[in-house]
């Protein structure tokens, strides 16, 4: 690895390390519960996608060339809007409004497309459907943009999400990446004892015809590689990011309690704690 490859992972560490304290001061002082654990678990992948895949934070470019980006796991709004916020794309102002009245930063992501937020979303299972869709439509209209979705393990059981990924095969969308953060849990605890399928992915979207990477989803490095690995013509390609919800955080990590919980002050400064050792 060359040196400069070495200072850009160590770059985006520390972008990814800025977006988990953004996340953590957004989820206490907005006062209520909020989606936490998966909120943190895709932070570094987010902090790839808008730190070195995506151009979403160059403001000049039209609509034609503009990446779209979808959080289909609508929940995991944390995640988002510390990206956005690390990426200069909002200021602070609009962060500090989340979960206020009237706000545009509330529970789940509503559309704004200035912020590149292509989609409403929250009901699970239907932004890989809207991604697909986008990703057609620059096929057709010869745009030059690429569309990245993000999902989690819950919506995985949703049949929507394989009949969008059935039909980014059938029309040969390569210009389509779909990112699973696959923290093995959901709203209702493991994910292996709703249905167990989530060590499956891999296999089952490769057998639909997928160009297939699995990561670390807590790795730099892995998922850096895996997001700048070119395409194979014809194909969608899907990153599987194995993760740790609650990433960072060590009384949160894999502890299903913080899928949705609120922060005392006690535990926003153990989280912040807990956030330097990992940094370190």
């Amino acid at each position: 690895m060359s040196n400069n490859s070495i200072l850009q992972i160590d770059t985006i560490k520390k972008h990814a390390f800025n977006m988990r304290r953004t996340a953590l001061e957004m989820a206490y002082m907005c006062g209520k519960s909020a989606h936490i654990g998966g909120g943190l678990s895709e932070i570094d992948a987010l902090a790839v996608l808008y730190g070195n895949v995506m151009n979403l934070s160059d403001s000049n470019l039209g609509y034609e060339s503009k990446d779209k980006f979808i959080l289909s796991k609508g929940h995991g709004v944390l995640g988002l809007y510390s990206a956005l916020f690390e990426y200069g794309i909002i200021n602070r102002d609009a962060l500090s409004t989340f979960m206020e009245d009237g706000s545009d930063l509330i529970a789940h992501p509503v559309m704004k497309p200035e912020w590149g937020i292509e989609a409403s979303s929250g009901s699970l299972g239907q932004g890989i459907s809207m991604g697909v869709g986008l990703a057609l439509a620059a096929k057709k209209k010869g745009y030059t943009y690429d569309t990245f979705v993000l999902c989690g393990n819950g919506e995985c059981n949703e049949g929507s999400v394989w009949e969008a990924c059935m039909s980014a095969v059938n029309f040969a969308l390569d210009n389509f990446t779909l990112y699973i953060d696959n923290n093995h849990m959901q709203s209702d605890g493991l994910s292996s004892s709703v249905i167990d399928v989530s060590d499956k992915y891999a296999n089952m979207l490769k057998s639909l015809g997928f160009q297939v990477i699995e990561v670390d989803g807590n790795n730099i490095e892995q998922l850096l590689n895996a997001f700048l690995t070119p395409h194979a013509e014809g194909c969608p390609k899907v990153i599987v990011g194995s993760s740790v919800k609650g990433k960072g955080i060590s009384f949160m990590e894999s502890n299903n309690d913080w899928h949705h919980n609120r922060l005392t002050k006690e535990q926003f400064d153990a989280a912040l704690e807990e956030l330097e050792k990992y940094n370190d």
